[in-house]
């Protein structure tokens, strides 16, 4: 065992030295391809995944199973601080800390079955530094964005949409022929955000490599008119703070939110419900403990503000994906409220293209309520606030740590996608 985890660091440390090599073509689709090969070969070693039974990792949280029939059952356990992660037909699973469990009690809910996070920790997770070294933290995230806009200065730049809770910069890079960093555009515009939710380290890698597939390809008679007539913006870390913090000990720590110290000094709001849609109505928390935990008040975290005046600000924003995991399904508004959004066209735009995406996916295409109302959406508040055409992609996987060797199909897929929402952002209408 220990000969086989000293040639997996020698493999792991090799690939990570070939992206920081002067010179190297390391921000390439092909190269990071090549990357995730080599590190999805190497396995993580028994004592790398028991790492993560370390005494107060699970800090009172615990995965369970409650009885749930429909979504209105699942958006009450949300309400009770749950963290709605698996659905199946009469039951979730999920996330609660020991406040929650009590509210599910007194609100007669029944938990079929708990288990401490620790223990379900040391089931499904995989050691970051070994076993998922293809994946990317904020500096190489950062540094691959840098390298890709200096590769390709005529078309490519990057620049920081502002700060997070402990002032790490969320970058973005913009494709655009005409128009560098934040200067206007009148041109149809594309934004696609990634990893809001600090564990969901698969949204990252999609939009970051759909960025590294979109400059490769630049000459394909496709891809060069698309960037020649629309705007393109890649946000593929949008919660750095949660990120870091979710590998930072080289063990997972199934965190959600992001940094902030809360008036109880527990950390975190879910981003994901801090936006201003119904804030913190149906399916949130207002115990700030909580995993869905939706803030003091909406738009009190910096990172929602950011991304809030960066959508106000570019009026030509068109269509929008907002990459999260897992469950493999496309979803559109509204997640806040079981009715249709009032738009008969933008109803139909939305079932059209989902169901266009979802093909090219395999992933199931839905009204984001028909798994339960949550309220505070980025979706629900993008669609509402701007006009923009607004799915999340809820990526495949059997936990929030599906190993290195999902990223390369579930990459692929994505790039589909997100390569067919280009061809109607000039006008999403079309479709109809």
């Amino acid at each position: 065992m220990k000969r086989f985890l000293f040639c997996s660091i020698i493999i792991s440390g090799a690939v990570l030295a070939r992206a920081g090599e002067p010179g190297a073509d390391n921000a390439s689709y092909k190269q990071l391809l090549s990357e995730i090969s080599v590190a999805a070969d190497v396995q993580a070693p028994e004592t790398a995944i028991a790492r993560d039974t370390a005494p107060g990792a699970d800090e009172g949280r615990y995965w369970v199973t409650v009885r749930a029939a429909d979504n209105h059952a699942r958006t009450r356990l949300l309400e009770a601080g749950m963290d709605i992660v698996e659905i199946n037909r009469d039951a979730v699973s999920g996330f609660a800390s020991a406040y929650a469990l009590q509210q599910l009690s007194s609100k007669a809910s029944v938990v079929l079955s708990r288990v401490p996070v620790s223990q379900y920790a040391a089931r499904v997770s995989k050691d970051f530094p070994v076993a998922d070294a293809a994946y990317h933290n904020f500096k190489e995230t950062t540094d691959l964005l840098k390298q890709m806009a200096a590769k390709n200065p005529d078309i490519a730049s990057v620049f920081s949409i502002g700060k997070t809770t402990e002032g790490r910069d969320i970058w973005c890079l913009r494709i655009n022929s005409g128009a560098k960093g934040e200067t206007p555009s009148s041109k149809p515009g594309a934004f696609y955000l990634g990893n809001i939710h600090a564990r969901e380290h698969l949204a990252n890698e999609v939009p970051l490599l759909l960025a590294a597939y979109l400059l490769d390809h630049r000459n394909d008679a496709d891809i060069k008119k698309y960037i020649s007539t629309l705007d393109i913006y890649i946000v593929p870390m949008g919660n750095p703070d949660g990120a870091e913090f979710d590998i930072k000990t080289g063990s997972y720590q199934y965190y959600r939110k992001n940094m902030a110290t809360n008036s109880d000094k527990s950390r975190g709001v879910d981003l994901n419900r801090n936006f201003d849609s119904w804030w913190c109505e149906a399916g949130a928390s207002t115990y700030p403990g909580s995993d869905t935990y939706c803030g003091p008040k909406a738009f009190s975290e910096p990172e929602s503000r950011v991304i809030r005046d960066f959508m106000l600000a570019r009026k030509n924003l068109k269509t929008h994906i907002s990459y999260h995991s897992y469950a493999s399904e496309i979803l559109y508004p509204w997640g806040g409220n079981d009715a249709d959004v009032p738009n008969a066209n933008d109803k139909q735009a939305f079932i059209k293209l989902a169901g266009e995406m979802g093909k090219l996916t395999g992933y199931q295409p839905l009204k984001s309520s028909d798994m339960y109302i949550a309220t505070g959406d980025s979706c629900d508040w993008a669609y509402a606030a701007t006009g923009v055409l607004a799915f999340t992609f809820e990526l495949e996987g059997r936990n929030f740590y599906p190993g290195a060797a999902i990223i390369a199909g579930a990459v692929d897929r994505n790039i589909k996608a997100a390569i067919y929402l280009l061809s109607v952002t000039d006008n999403p209408y079309k479709v109809l």
